[in-house]
Parts: structure tokens; sequence; C-alpha cells
């Protein structure tokens, strides 16, 4: 979303019905990693750099870049998403330093996916960040006054598709999507963005814009079978919805991240043996899961940095269970909602400056590993103790255990796995599995065990 001022009706919490997708297409990352770190807010040297230290040797597939176009000025984060041209000239670095980013996370092994505005422009009248003269209606040598939707209120109505894909999102410029100028406009700046090397999109405030013209935009692109990944807020008896936009690629289930914050802090973990889709929940195969993002840690909905070891084993738990594609969010502390990142986006170290560095958290990092190790195994040998402890693995390839009960817990495994040495990531110590299939471990509370084939050692 743009706006820092999330509207409760997008974020509605009702349980979902099983709702059947229309076909989609094969839209999850390409490649053999799908875990992405989102480095929100990080400028695009800080990003180069991470990419080569910790991302690429984790085994991260890709980072995911906030909005690189000239925005109106303001310390604030969301000004990042009120664009004012498609120049490359925001807060967190220009052309060249864009490039050299790709460059950099490319040489180490990462793709990058950019968060992309197309849906509106901004809310006010000045100059950007790089220079550009605007006001809300008027864009010199981009847009007009003609190419606006009509409806220059504010959405009020999510039970009215029209009122949610024509009038403004929070006060913000609305684009007609629907127009020939704006769609061809729109593609211009991403196949920009592909002759850079982009090799991916998030799509924010995609609920806002018609899933007919967002294919549209898609199939004028030099690779329209690029990934794309779209930001599309599930609520209850609204009248967009996300299974709609799974023909144009993947899409961001929030469902899964509000769920999983309930379930963390209130319910049981034994709830979640058939999590996703048995939830009613999208097709894995065009999910993006998270446990928490920019939006919504602020706004309440979900897990966030600030719950400890609820979070940690969210995102444990989400990157070793085989549902959708996950992101790991990664931002900086915050205690006003509004406040920008520190030193303007440049990060000098991880953990100093107020930076959380999410994504290099011992206890998630290595679950990267895990995930690559486990592709394509499904879940096996599922155990819970009826309450918070729970334990399952990924066919022969791993299998990890958390709990999260009050107190430690000591048991024997069922597992799939060969018999051996292997290293539990989560504390580097070594367990042992006999010729059964068997390990016994001791885990304390709020910790968790995960081990899989090749990682004998730690």
């Amino acid at each position: 979303m743009a706006s820092s001022r999330p509207l409760s009706c997008a974020l509605a919490l009702a349980a979902a019905a099983v709702v059947m997708a229309p076909t989609a297409v094969s839209a999850a990352p390409p490649g053999t990693k799908d875990v992405t770190a989102v480095l929100f807010e990080w400028n695009f040297a800080s990003v180069a750099r991470e990419c080569t230290s910790t991302l690429g040797p984790a085994g991260y597939g890709y980072v995911q870049v906030s909005p690189p176009a000239e925005h109106i000025q303001g310390s604030q984060w969301w000004t990042s998403y009120q664009p004012v041209s498609y120049k490359i000239a925001g807060r967190l670095g220009d052309r060249t330093a864009f490039q050299s980013m790709v460059n950099t996370c490319h040489a180490a092994g990462v793709k990058v996916v950019v968060d992309t505005v197309v849906n509106h422009m901004s809310a006010g009248s000045g100059t950007g960040t790089g220079g550009s003269s605007y006001t809300k209606y008027d864009y010199p040598g981009l847009y007009s006054s003609y190419d606006f939707d009509d409806c220059t209120s504010q959405i009020g109505n999510y039970a009215d598709r029209w009122n949610v894909q024509h009038c403004e999102l929070v006060g913000l410029a609305d684009l007609d999507t629907g127009e020939e100028y704006v769609r061809k406009t729109v593609a211009g700046y991403m196949n920009d963005l592909l002759t850079l090397g982009v090799d991916g999109f998030r799509i924010d405030a995609a609920k806002h814009i018609d899933t007919a013209d967002l294919a549209n935009i898609k199939s004028r692109l030099t690779n329209p079978g690029v990934y794309w990944k779209q930001e599309v807020i599930y609520g209850s008896g609204e009248a967009v919805q996300p299974t709609e936009y799974t023909g144009n690629g993947d899409v961001q289930e929030f469902r899964y991240a509000y769920d999983l914050k309930r379930v963390f802090n209130s319910e049981n973990l034994a709830y979640l043996k058939n999590y996703g889709e048995g939830w009613g929940y999208l097709s894995s195969s065009v999910a993006g899961v998270f446990v928490d993002n920019h939006d919504t840690e602020r706004n309440g909905s979900t897990l966030t940095y600030k719950d400890g070891a609820n979070y940690t084993l969210a995102n444990v738990f989400m990157l070793a269970y085989p549902y959708g594609s996950p992101d790991i969010n990664s931002g900086y502390e915050w205690s006003d909602a509004d406040a920008g990142p520190p030193n303007g986006g440049a990060v000098s170290a991880c953990w100093q400056d107020g930076w959380k560095c999410q994504h290099a958290w011992p206890e998630i990092l290595r679950m990267v590993a895990f995930r690559n190790a486990t592709r394509g195994a499904a879940m096996t040998d599922w155990w819970d103790n009826g309450g918070d402890a729970i334990a399952f693995g990924r066919g022969a390839k791993g299998y990890v255990a958390i709990n999260h009960e009050s107190g430690s817990l000591s048991r024997t495994y069922q597992t799939s796995l060969a018999a051996g040495t292997y290293c539990n990531v989560q504390n580097n110590t070594t367990v042992t599995v006999n010729g059964s299939g068997q390990l016994t471990a001791t885990l304390a509370a709020n910790t968790a065990l995960a081990v899989y084939a090749g990682k004998s050692s730690c």
C-alpha cells in the first residue's frame, strides 16, 4: 500500500471461504532459490554490499528494493510511494547506483525485484527528489490531467469494484490504466528497468488496478514472462479478490501473515498442520507469503520484530513449510510509524543505527539454505502435542521441530532422513539420526531444530 494510514476494511481478518482460482500462470520465482530478502528503504549501495556479503552466501534467490522512481520530498518512508516521474532519482540512489547494485547482486547470484508504483502518482504539488516540478494532476513530459481517472474522491466503499479501482487511494492521483497512453507509459517505465537487468516486479496497490489492465501492461514488456508479485489484500465480502490476479503472476497472500500472528500469539501451533490451501488460501504455486511487511508491521495486523521469539519462530516455520514463495521483511526500528529510514537509507552495518536486518538473524538466515535443500519435497512425518510443539519433515531431505511451549521439550522424533549425523542449523550443534530414522533432542522453550541432507557438520 502507498500510505502509512492503512484502510481497515482492506485488512479484514475474517475467515476465508475456499475459492476456486482461475487457471494460473507458472508464476513462482524461477530458479531453485525462491526466498526474497525485502530490504525496505535500504539505499542501492547498501543493497549491493549486502548481496555480496550476506544474501548470496546464504542462498537468497532474490532481493526486493524499495521504489526507485523520483518521488515527493520528505523524510517519511511513504514519500517513496508517491512518484512524480519515472526517473531513477529517489532518496535511495540514482541510475548509476541502481545499475551498479543490479550488477553486483547478479554477480553474487541474487536476482533483483523492484517495488513498482504504477497505480497512482502524488497527492500534492512541488519539486521532486530529482528536481522535477509537478502538481497532483500534471507531471510535465509524463502525464497530464487527461491521464487520470475521473473520480477524484477517496476510495470509500470496498464493496464497489468501480470505487476501488477508479477513485483515489488515500488521496493519491489515480492513473487511468485503461487508457492506451497510460498503459504504454507504465510499460515503458518497466521496460527501462528491464534494460538495467531487473528480474521481477512487486506491483504496489495492484488491487486498485483492474487485472485486465495489468495483463495488458505486462503483455507490452520486452520480457512478458518476467516475474510479477502483486499486492492484493484480501478482504471478506470485498468486490475485488486476490484470485482475480493469479493469471498475471504471484499474489501476496495477506491472510497467511494475519493468521500466523493469531496462531503464534494466542492459539496452538498444532493447527498449522494443513496451513495454506487447507485454510482456503491461494494455490501454493501463485502465493507470495510473509510474516510481515512494511505496512503490516506498522498497522499491527501481523507479527513484527517487536514480538521476539514469536516473530523469529514464525519466520522459521514459513521457511520450513512447503507453501508459497517467502519474503523476509528487513527494515528498521521505529516508534513513529511514519519515520523514514535511518541515515536516509545508508546501512553502515547491521544492527546499528536502528537497522534490524531480520534477513541476517541467524535463526532466519540459516533456514534459507534449509528451504533450498528441501525444495520439491512434500511435508511428511507431522507430529504435534496438541498444543504449541510441532515437528515435520520434508521427505528424506530435511526435518524441523519447533517448541513454542513455555518449558523445554525432550522427545524422540520419527523422520524419513537417512541414518547419520546432521547439523542443527538453529544452534550449530550436531544431532544423530539412527537406522530407523529417529532422532532424539531436547529443545528449550521457544527454540527450534532444523536439519537437512547434505549438512552433516556445523
